[in-house]
């Protein structure tokens, strides 16, 4: 069953509005706000909607968050089953101190066919070529990074890695460099930072590292679309974690997962840019108008491009 087409523009209108509400918030100070204006817009708009939709990966469980939280119900209760994946704003720290890469976030894909994430870490890694046995997420580093060398006929240094900014990444970057690797540093915004495989332009041939379960799940939808490769592994740091997770039917907690257990079916992946970054562009004002830049994904269509538009505010 493919999703209808007609949802693209619906979702178009939900980021770009939830990027609108959070960009006022632009070099506040305050994440926090800047995150419920995201969410509040995100959430109001969704309901409006001719679907019978449910929160699979949100703003966290019921406990520790009022509104799109894991399992909330949204829509109109009139159309299809969906299974709704939401990153309001990824990125609160780029908003709060007005730096580049915030995004408002959102995938669709039909009922059960998106994975149901934990908020936990994930080990993940993802290239622009869904080749098996290439890269994996078992290899070492050099194999992965040689593997790939051969495979895109690039010597080692001629390739680009990007990953998160953070010390549990210390002995990756060591390994990097010792293979004279280019580097390409994120602070945060790991979802925008694995769709970097996406397209040549990017410049960046290999994500990898630990960031965020939900995040992963997000970017391999729409990984998903452009046929690259995306494996992830959850890493459980808390008994409390591990109960959570199999409490949500995670039995296996070392399994590695590849793209399509994660994304099956059709989906809808839509990003839309807050501050201005390697993806998209940021919102921008025109009198009584707003420009937005939202890179978009359907799987049944083969659409992936970004899309500009001009809206009233």
């Amino acid at each position: 069953m493919a999703i209808d087409k007609k949802f693209i523009d619906h979702l178009i209108k939900v980021t770009s509005e939830a990027a609108l509400a959070s960009s006022y918030q632009i070099g506040k100070k305050d994440k926090i706000a800047a995150d419920k204006a995201a969410v509040d817009s995100m959430r109001s708009n969704l309901n409006n909607f001719d679907i019978q939709g449910r929160i699979v990966i949100g703003e966290g469980e019921l406990d520790e968050a009022p509104m799109l939280y894991i399992g909330e119900k949204l829509g109109t209760n009139k159309g299809p089953d969906l299974d709704i994946a939401v990153d309001p704003l990824e990125g609160t720290n780029f908003v709060a101190n007005n730096l580049p890469g915030a995004l408002s976030v959102i995938a669709i894909a039909e009922k059960n066919n998106l994975f149901k994430a934990p908020e936990t870490y994930m080990e993940k890694i993802s290239t622009n070529t869904n080749e098996k046995n290439l890269v994996d997420l078992d290899f070492s580093v050099k194999k992965n990074i040689f593997n790939l060398s051969e495979h895109l006929n690039k010597k080692p240094e001629n390739l680009t890695a990007c990953i998160l900014d953070r010390p549990r990444h210390s002995e990756i970057i060591k390994e990097l460099k010792k293979l004279k690797v280019k580097i390409k540093l994120i602070t945060d915004g790991d979802v925008s930072g694995a769709l970097l495989v996406t397209e040549e332009k990017y410049n960046v041939d290999i994500f990898l590292g630990i960031g965020g379960g939900p995040e992963g799940v997000l970017a391999a939808t729409a990984l998903d679309t452009f046929n690259c490769s995306f494996q992830g592994r959850f890493l459980f740091q808390t008994e409390q974690e591990k109960i959570r997770a199999k409490n949500m039917g995670i039995n296996n907690l070392s399994k590695k997962y590849e793209l399509n257990e994660i994304v099956s079916g059709d989906s809808i992946f839509c990003a839309t840019g807050i501050t201005s970054g390697d993806l998209v562009s940021g919102i921008k004002f025109d009198g009584n108008e707003f420009i937005s830049e939202t890179l978009v994904t359907h799987k049944s269509s083969g659409l992936k491009k970004v899309i500009k538009l001009k809206q009233k505010i």
